[in-house]
């Protein structure tokens, strides 16, 4: 039996990956093409990459038990390093670096309601 500790951690693990796949849903019923989930590039892992047309999304999921303490959990170096992947997995694409690219947040309260912050961190670097 584990400690309340790692009880706590094994709640928040399968709380994320819920919350993921709740986006996930969403999005791809919004007609975006998941390419990629818990993506790992040199930066940290990319929680979703979507396409939308020529667009690729990368998407970091945050929950807690309301939005705005969802939003709290975003740093800006995690915002760093989300971008660093991303560079990399557009380095991948056709028109690599040139490709059109978006960073989002989803934050995913108690209830499972999502809110889709688009480009959320425009005006950070």
């Amino acid at each position: 039996m584990g400690s309340p500790r790692q009880s706590r951690g094994q709640v928040a693990h399968h709380s994320g990956l819920a919350a993921e796949e709740t986006v996930e849903r969403e999005l791809a019923a919004a007609g975006l093409v998941c390419l990629a989930r818990r993506w790992r590039g040199p930066g940290g892992e990319i929680d979703l990459i979507f396409r939308d047309g020529d667009r690729i999304i990368f998407v970091e999921v945050k929950t807690a038990r309301s939005h705005a303490e969802a939003a709290e959990r975003i740093s800006r170096r995690q915002a760093d390093r989300i971008a660093a992947s991303a560079q990399s997995f557009l380095a991948s694409q056709p028109n690599g670096l040139m490709t059109d690219m978006r960073l989002d947040v989803a934050l995913v309260d108690g209830t499972g309601r999502v809110e889709l912050l688009k480009n959320a961190f425009a005006g950070w670097w």
